[in-house]
């Protein structure tokens, strides 16, 4: 509304909200239920069908391929990458006395948590913030752990314990960027949201992306990556892949200009040098 003042007016613009299978499922890990798309799916239908004009997505969520008929070409400003420790009784992972439950649904924090602290124990908890919170309130787990990204959305960050750096916990790809997408025959759509790319954040993204892409991984996968503009203007990439029970974790980094071509061929890159030195069979869990 701020870039286009004609969709200012009362009634241009209507918010639809539609639950996904990941936000009704909170029984059961993601990976049991499907894992790609599952944040996304329902979405990308809706928008394929005429029922809306653009989707807006967690880059967090959305599978390395696109629907036909559909183009992601924006990306909003990316928030703060790093994750959140929450805990009642500690004030930090390193506080936590050996046993402490952690919960977690993710595996890419699980298998860098068990890395470095193999005594702690980490659970399989989805639900919103809030109930994670609830959870972590009533002493179903001492700790949790959260992106900061989301805390700073719904303005609940006065719930976070401490920050983790990125050295200590690489965060997910694309983690604390939003896109949004159109149809790709919607030229008016397209002009809209093109307004609002923050380019810096789209070729982040898509360096990640590219070395998800390469690992082909799963929700069984944990894999995490970051790509940054350093103070000199370059690009730096790091990436990881693991066990999920944390014996195993393998790092790969790449540094060079900020252009899209080169940052996609370092993820690239990145990837297949992790999937080499992993060796066979080590991502299918």
């Amino acid at each position: 509304m701020a870039a286009h003042s004609e969709l200012a007016d009362d009634g241009a613009i209507k918010i639809i909200i539609i639950k996904t299978t990941g936000d009704k499922i909170l029984s059961q890990p993601l990976a049991d239920i499907g894992g790609k798309g599952l944040f996304t799916k329902e979405i990308d239908e809706a928008l394929l069908e005429g029922k809306i004009d653009i989707a807006v997505h967690s880059m967090k969520d959305v599978p390395t391929y696109f629907p036909d008929g559909m183009i992601l070409p924006c990306n909003l400003p990316r928030e703060d990458v790093r994750d959140a420790f929450i805990c009642l009784t500690a004030n930090s992972l390193s506080e936590l006395p050996a046993g402490s439950i952690v919960g977690s649904a993710s595996l890419r924090r699980q298998s860098q948590i068990l890395y470095r602290y193999p005594s702690l124990k980490v659970v399989n908890f989805r639900g919103n913030v809030q109930t994670r919170l609830k959870k972590l309130n009533e002493g179903e787990v001492q700790a949790t752990m959260l992106a900061l990204a989301g805390l700073k959305r719904l303005h609940m960050t006065e719930n976070v314990t401490a920050l983790l750096s990125v050295e200590e916990m690489l965060p997910a790809i694309a983690q604390g960027a939003i896109g949004i997408a159109c149809r790709s025959n919607d030229e008016k759509m397209a002009n809209y949201i093109a307004s609002l790319n923050h380019e810096e954040t789209r070729l982040a993204v898509a360096c990640e992306r590219a070395f998800l892409e390469t690992l082909d991984g799963s929700c069984r996968t944990p894999i995490a990556g970051y790509a940054y503009r350093d103070k000199d203007g370059y690009c730096v990439f790091r990436g990881l892949v693991a066990s999920p029970d944390g014996t195993r974790v393998l790092e790969a980094s790449r540094k060079g200009s900020y252009a899209l071509e080169e940052m996609v061929s370092m993820g690239k890159d990145a990837g297949k040098e992790l999937l080499s030195r992993a060796g066979p069979g080590f991502l299918d869990w």
